[in-house]
């Protein structure tokens, strides 16, 4: 018979290990010595050493699943109650349980870091169905439309809630999402519209454009131009291909009126600035007759100047007010020139100016007599008053004694 600490092999060739409940038979052994059935048996239990090793390296460094641990655990344990081997089977039950304590801490843990994970996910999926809601309102259609095609990759990448929970938030997003591409489709279709009518307006205006290319009316012409710029731009944008090629029809149809219009004004400015030398000579031989010594003579000379002057033709609308000028100024100082002979010659108006500085010089003679005695009898009062009425009719007479001076008088 042959024994160590936790077994024996008795005369029969039973094999047995001590555990906790007592001994336990664990085989029975007629190859050889006892000592070779014992070392058979404690090989075994140094296999099972080994395997509950690896088992606990798995659990603590890797991401075995809790079932694929269990499974494992109880496979273990199965070999461990069969006492086919010899040796410490207490010991290994207790790292065995304490296997069970780890899986089942680890189980617990990530059960919270899947609830985490869930509640993360919830919050994350509410968040994305919010701003989804929001930019179904959105006018933004390219950056909103961008952004949702994002979100639905963010929700994707998502972990998935319990089925209802995730059905509901799934349908409000997906809502969310069809509610903007029905608006940008409405949108686009009455904006395709609007085009559509401001394509029909734009070829009417070029029509007309067109038509207009060759008038010589210069000034209602390019007024009307104006006019169908003005119409163009309230008219709007067509589709881009169609605005293209009516914007190059109608701006080509104004190149040709006003390149024409153009040709005819340069040749029109060129006759007007050499018009405009012939006036200016014109003016400096009018000037020369001011000032006037011989008005019959001056006035004679003046219409012959303006009968040229007016044969010449136009001259540059800016130059214009200038050379009219000095011609007006000329027939001004003719005109004054004619109005003071006239006063002068008349004989009603001499006659009129002659009685009224008789009659002022009348009443200056009398102020003068009054002013005498009231000095004499010692009333100041009264001479210092017919005093300063005789100043403004003195004043009077001066003035009329002036103007019958201009009749020679």
């Amino acid at each position: 018979m042959s024994s160590d600490p936790w077994g024996r092999v008795d005369e029969t060739g039973t094999v047995y290990v001590r555990t906790a409940e007592g001994e336990q038979v664990v085989g029975s052994w007629q190859a050889g010595s006892p000592d070779e059935a014992l070392a058979y048996f404690e090989r075994k239990y140094e296999g099972l050493v080994v395997e509950i090793g690896l088992l606990e390296r798995r659990v603590k460094t890797t991401d075995l699943s809790a079932k694929d641990a269990t499974a494992a655990i109880d496979h273990l344990r199965g070999q461990v109650d069969e006492h086919h081997s010899v040796g410490d089977l207490e010991a290994l039950r207790g790292r065995l349980d304490a296997l069970v304590a780890t899986v089942d801490a680890r189980r617990e843990e990530r059960k919270a870091q899947r609830a985490k994970q869930t509640d993360e996910s919830r919050l994350a999926k509410e968040a994305l169905v919010t701003e989804a809601e929001e930019l179904a309102q959105s006018d933004q259609w390219r950056s909103a439309g961008e952004r949702l095609r994002a979100l639905v990759d963010t929700w994707k990448g998502l972990p998935r809630l319990d089925r209802k929970s995730d059905d509901e938030l799934w349908h409000r997003f997906s809502h969310a999402r069809s509610a903007f591409s029905k608006r940008r489709k409405a949108h686009f279709a009455a904006l395709d519209a609007q085009r559509e009518d401001a394509r029909k307006a734009k070829e009417k205006l070029v029509t007309e454009a067109e038509a207009l290319s060759g008038s010589t009316d210069w000034a209602t012409t390019a007024a009307r131009y104006r006019d169908l710029m003005t119409e163009w731009k309230a008219a709007g944008r067509a589709q881009r291909e169609a605005e293209d090629d009516l914007w190059n029809r109608f701006r080509g149809a104004q190149d040709v009126f006003f390149a024409a219009r153009g040709e005819v004004f340069a040749e029109r400015d060129a006759e007007q600035t050499e018009n405009l030398k012939l006036k200016e000579e014109l003016a400096v031989e009018a000037e020369r007759l001011v000032p006037v010594r011989d008005l019959k003579a001056a006035r004679a000379a003046f219409r012959a100047i303006n009968e040229r002057w007016e044969a010449v033709g136009h001259v540059p609308r800016d130059a214009r007010p200038r050379i009219e000028g000095r011609m007006q100024t000329v027939e001004r100082a003719l005109q004054e020139t004619e109005e003071n002979e006239w006063r002068r010659t008349n004989p009603e108006a001499r006659a009129r100016a002659a009685g009224l500085t008789g009659q002022l010089q009348a009443a200056v003679d009398k102020l003068r007599t009054q002013i005498d005695a009231a000095r004499a009898s010692g009333n100041n009062s009264r001479a210092d008053k017919l005093a300063r009425e005789l100043e403004g009719r003195q004043a009077l007479l001066d003035q009329a004694l002036k103007g019958l001076q201009e009749f020679g008088g």
